[in-house]
């Protein structure tokens, strides 16, 4: 695989590419935004990125449904100390995406778009910036090709689209995951190539996780994760280090100025974590998340109609799925070893597949310590998605490398039948399988909303002429 430090053949072409790329990530995120009928957690996240909280409900009285959208009318002049008290209080999650959001929501006020579409399009921005960063991670990593395959598998990405089309707060602790691992790779690299310290890029990896702690709890997660990357690395590879000492303390230091500038928010966390808000996850099932772990993975590339589809379509979409996972799994793994071995590579591929086993871990830790199956949840894999869409794209892009070598090593090869075998190669084909989810994703075929709100609301309005009346409880 070219270094990462090498020129760029045609640069015209590769910015172009990743132009291309973006743009067509944006269109898939952005596209029928707001098509798909809001679910429970997206109203809650928006009741308190308004500033309110369940207090300021109309609770114990009947109103009409023109007055419901007063509920989600934006008014001005709310703190965010406001809006993180009421987190605090009334929620589990850290506030600054929902800061964020309010402010967000202030900017769009003279914008003639449906308050939907206006909640949802800060998470699709947050995913919209996440495919440039993985370009540079995976760039820096491995090789600007490898950065625009990266962008570009996580432009197609059916999960990444998902995530991107739901006012939650998962595409920007994404982001910043991905703009943490950048700093991680470069800190690996500063140590190892280079043998310096460079404070401008241990201080951005401490501000970037320090602010990732206040957007979600999940980052806790890949924070430890990082640590113990760097702390592999730096003890594994202690004899080759002239800078060990120095490291040693630059990773202490910065791991001690990220939980300082928690201290605020700790005890509140520590108070979320005993709420009855985070009991609904269910008793793991003995190997069950181990299953589930895989299928979520094949999520992560290809997802085809299954949800409340005629029995043979469900058969037939999970064969192929199936199928699709194995073959990909396949050469994943001989692209990884390829690059393990490389010597120019094997660092970087080391930190990015430390820091998902590590993540990894954690997940079976909570899941069978904690007795909480997250795995039965595909999106909250959002924390390590970064790191397995950079491995991913980096191991089937040596692994084309590799065969299209071999086949160029016979002297009969031609290059016609060499453009033929890169259209067969696992990286295109995932592409292509990953457009095609992306358009059942945008018909509302695949990720359904949780509690089928759609169907919901096409019962009660079976009878328009008769008065209907909507009770709910909330406790």
């Amino acid at each position: 695989m070219p270094n990462p430090q090498s020129p760029i053949p045609n640069k015209h072409l590769h910015y172009l590419s990743l132009i291309i790329v973006i743009i067509l990530g944006a269109i898939l995120r952005f596209g029928n935004l707001d098509f798909k009928p809001l679910w429970m957690d997206e109203i809650i996240t928006t009741i308190f990125s308004l500033g309110k909280n369940y207090q300021d409900l109309p609770l114990d009285k009947i109103f009409s449904l023109t007055k419901l959208t007063d509920i989600f009318t934006y008014k001005p002049g709310i703190s965010c100390s406001q809006i993180a008290g009421n987190i605090a209080s009334q929620s589990t999650h850290p506030p600054l995406f929902f800061c964020g959001m309010y402010i967000w929501l202030g900017w769009l006020q003279s914008v003639d778009m449906d308050w939907i579409w206006k909640v949802r399009s800060l998470p699709a921005l947050f995913g919209v910036a996440g495919i440039f960063v993985i370009y540079w991670v995976n760039r820096i990593a491995f090789s600007p090709q490898a950065g625009i395959a990266a962008a570009a598998c996580m432009a197609v990405s059916p999960f990444a689209v998902y995530l991107s089309q739901e006012a939650r707060h998962y595409t920007l602790p994404m982001l910043l995951v991905s703009l943490a691992l950048l700093g991680l790779i470069q800190i690996q690299k500063d140590i190892f190539q280079s043998q310096k310290i460079k404070f401008r890029v241990w201080f951005f990896w401490v501000v970037i996780n320090s602010f990732a702690l206040y957007v979600h709890y999940f980052c806790i997660l890949a924070l430890i994760a990082q640590i113990a990357t760097i702390t592999i690395l730096l003890f594994g590879q202690r004899r080759k280090i002239q800078l060990l000492k120095k490291a040693c303390l630059a990773l202490t230091l910065s791991t001690s100025g990220i939980l300082i500038s928690y201290l605020p928010w700790l005890m509140i966390m520590f108070s979320h974590s005993n709420r009855s808000e985070t009991d609904w996850l269910q008793v793991p099932q003995h190997i069950a998340p181990f299953y589930q772990t895989l299928i979520n993975w094949v999520l992560m590339v290809i997802v085809l109609p299954v949800e409340k589809q005629p029995i043979i379509n469900v058969v037939v979409s999970a064969i192929l799925m199936i199928v699709c996972g194995v073959w990909i799994g396949r050469e994943f793994l001989q692209g990884l070893k390829k690059l393990l071995i490389q010597e120019e590579t094997k660092f970087a591929t080391f930190t990015l597949l430390s820091f998902t086993v590590w993540i990894i871990i954690e997940f079976f830790a909570i899941i069978y310590f904690l007795k909480k199956d997250i795995t039965v949840v595909p999106r909250y894999n959002f924390i390590y998605y970064p790191s397995f869409c950079a491995l991913l794209t980096a191991s089937l892009l040596s692994r084309k490398k590799e065969i299209i070598d071999n086949r160029n090593s016979k002297s009969n090869y031609s290059l016609k039948k060499n453009r033929f075998l890169i259209l067969k190669s696992p990286l295109f084909i995932i592409l292509i399988m990953g457009i095609i989810s992306c358009l059942f994703l945008l018909l509302n075929l695949v990720f359904q909303k949780p509690f089928q709100p759609e169907i919901f609301a096409k019962n009660l309005n079976q009878e328009p002429s008769i008065p209907t009346m909507v009770v709910v409880a909330y406790s």
